[in-house]
């Protein structure tokens, strides 16, 4: 595919939900910080439909602002989609993004920029230095944090850090949705790209409430699961699936065979074992259904790389 991003343009993506108190001094923040640098830009700004006049905010700073752009959905559909629209309009060979919320600092983006440039990484994450984040917060991220490192092979300290910047192809090669956004990096991993990271200050939130909330700790879980599970068997998914049909049927057979020799060869009548017997029969049906998502996702997979 033909490179047609602009060269020395920064595109900061900012998804926004109910940020309007802290607007203006974000985009004044960003605007002051890039100006001073040897970039180009442009703010894009994505409304996940707020309901606090946000949205009109981000409208007005469009109509002064030549550089900012606003992209707004009717109803609140995560930071994810908010991303990925985000990385679908933007133009410049390094596309940033950072929260609304006033805590990370816009003059990082420069410098991270610069330091994708001397060629060693793909993509740079922000590290809070010294947060401002309650008690709570600040250590179930360290817990997220160390197994996302641990788990992924990703050596980032603060990967769910909303200040990163990328080159463009990483976010043009990945599509982001549901709770994704947490793992770029490892999306970006997948698809061959280093993740490098900087240093940056942290600052408490001025405006507003944090939208950090305990239910985030679990669903970030189950995403990393969802994760490591594609990192290691979207090319190859009969691996994952054939080794537990293989289990479930082996499992199945054995019981079936066992009861078959204490009917057999010690006379001892099946309808004593009608439990182990239908527990059989079960696992050697489970064992054939995951044969047959397997076979499934392989002709999916075969398809797609048809069309490719």
């Amino acid at each position: 595919m033909e490179n047609t991003y602009k060269k020395n343009l920064i595109s900061v993506v900012v998804p926004i939900y109910n940020e309007a108190a802290s607007l203006r001094e974000m985009v004044a923040g960003i605007q002051s910080a890039l100006k001073k640098s040897s970039y180009e830009y442009e703010i894009i700004l994505v409304d996940d439909g707020s309901r606090d006049g946000s949205d009109l905010i981000g409208k007005e700073l469009a109509e002064s602002n030549p550089e900012v752009s606003t992209i707004r959905f009717q109803r609140n559909l995560g930071k994810a989609a908010a991303l990925n629209e985000g990385f679908n309009a933007a133009k410049g060979e390094f596309i940033a993004t950072i929260d609304a919320d006033l805590q990370d600092d816009p003059e990082a983006i420069p410098k991270m920029a610069d330091k994708i440039k001397e060629g060693e990484f793909d993509l740079i994450s922000g590290w809070k230095q010294d947060r401002k984040d309650r008690f709570i917060k600040k250590h179930t991220s360290k817990i997220y944090n160390f197994f996302s490192r641990l788990m992924t092979g990703v050596k980032l300290h603060d990967m769910n850090n909303g200040l990163k910047v990328y080159k463009a192809e990483v976010v043009k090669s990945i599509t982001v949705y549901g709770e994704m956004h947490r793992f770029i990096p490892v999306l970006a991993k997948i698809n061959g790209f280093k993740s490098g990271e900087m240093k940056v200050k942290h600052f408490p939130r001025k405006y507003g409430k944090t939208k950090y909330g305990a239910s985030r700790f679990y669903k970030g879980f189950l995403d990393l699961m969802t994760i490591l599970f594609t990192m290691k068997f979207l090319k190859r998914p009969m691996h994952f699936f054939g080794l537990w049909g293989i289990i479930f049927v082996s499992l199945g057979m054995a019981a079936e065979i066992y009861i078959l020799i204490l009917k057999y060869a010690y006379n001892d009548p099946f309808r004593n074992h009608i439990a182990m017997l239908l527990l059989g029969v079960l696992l050697i049906i489970f064992g054939m259904q995951f044969f047959s998502l397997g076979l499934i996702s392989e002709m999916i997979i075969r398809q797609q790389y048809e069309k490719r």
